[in-house]
């Protein structure tokens, strides 16, 4: 993807990370639509006649809310409940899922899942053929439709199929995610840049922040429990299914309230992004949580979530002896079941 991109005109900026122009990466006012090529995602595929069964097992999600409308979240644990990854389930054909995840998590999720993949006579393959890229803006939906040809699906479901898929993910402005082989979404880019601004991927890793949508890096994997990541209120784990991988832990937690860190969102000021794993402190300097993703914004604030201690701290809370405001979640923290949110879609 990365070498895909750089066809584009992209250049690296950091791990997983290109840019266009510097000053134009977080800058574009929202009415503005922009494309950015998302070399931080991938896909692992699953793939045989026992693919649903088989991630049945190991997911959290009802594997068969993906139906090739239904684009659930999901995550794999350990047996102590605690994520190794994170991602978004669809459905390409009778025998084909994908997920949809951060690239590095990608390796280490196959290498995990392949232990168990001879029992239910599935492969799992990443698939470094294909390029993800997103359309953000006031006209991400009108632009994504006109290019793709389908109609924008509502938001965490899918249309089309393994030849060009366009997805809907929520945020503070509108914005599509298309998914094609490389070579064909290099004419897709092409005339998507007649009309859009390319950008680098940070612009949408700053809306998945403002959307307070967390990713499990490998500076988190095998850390927390689902709801610390506010998976539930996301719509990201089912109650209602049977067994799997942490299942036990992840329900006792929900049940008896015994989550004590949540995914909190926070505004900060600073010259340096914090990295994943920078802790927050409280106005005591004692350590209250955890950097799982930051951005800087259009105004050159650093936006950031963090997981941190439910308990009442001490504030001002700090990351790097910078003050932090903190900032709404644009959802309720309230469970919301997937099997509910896709029946009403």
């Amino acid at each position: 993807m990365l070498d895909w991109s750089r066809h584009q005109g992209a250049t690296p900026c950091g791990p997983q990370r290109v840019t266009f122009a510097p000053d134009v990466a977080n800058a574009l006012p929202p009415e503005q639509t922009a494309i950015a090529p998302l070399v931080h995602l991938g896909v692992l595929e699953i793939h045989g006649q026992g693919a649903v069964r088989f991630l049945q097992g190991q997911t959290s999600a009802q594997a068969e809310l993906a139906d090739g409308r239904g684009a659930p979240l999901t995550c794999f644990c350990t047996a102590k409940g605690r994520m190794l990854a994170n991602a978004q389930l669809l459905r390409i054909d009778a025998e084909r899922l994908w997920l949809i995840m951060p690239v590095e998590r990608i390796a280490p999720l196959q290498a995990h899942l392949g232990k168990f993949a001879p029992f239910y006579q599935v492969t799992l393959s990443a698939r470094d053929d294909l390029a993800l890229v997103g359309v953000m803006g006031s006209d991400a939906a009108a632009l994504s439709e006109a290019e793709s040809g389908l109609t924008a699906p509502r938001p965490w479901q899918q249309a089309g199929d393994a030849t060009l898929l366009l997805l809907n993910h929520p945020g503070p402005v509108p914005r599509r995610m298309l998914i094609a082989s490389q070579e064909v979404m290099t004419a897709h880019w092409q005339r998507l840049a007649a009309k859009a601004t390319p950008v680098g991927n940070a612009q949408w890793c700053l809306l998945d922040i403002q959307a307070g949508l967390a990713w499990v890096g490998d500076a988190h994997q095998d850390a927390y429990l689902p709801q610390m990541f506010n998976w539930e209120a996301l719509g990201g784990i089912s109650f209602k299914k049977g067994c799997y991988t942490g299942q036990e832990v992840v329900a006792r937690a929900h049940f008896r309230g015994q989550v004590k860190k949540r995914l909190s969102r926070l505004q900060c000021t600073g010259d340096a992004l914090p990295a994943p794993g920078d802790g927050v402190e409280d106005a005591n300097g004692k350590r209250q949580g955890d950097v799982v993703a930051a951005e800087f914004d259009a105004h050159g604030r650093i936006e950031l979530l963090a997981v941190l201690s439910t308990r009442e701290v001490a504030e001002p809370l700090a990351v790097a002896g910078h003050p932090c405001t903190p900032q709404e979640l644009p959802y309720a923290l309230e469970r919301l079941d997937p099997e509910t949110l896709f029946a009403a879609s």
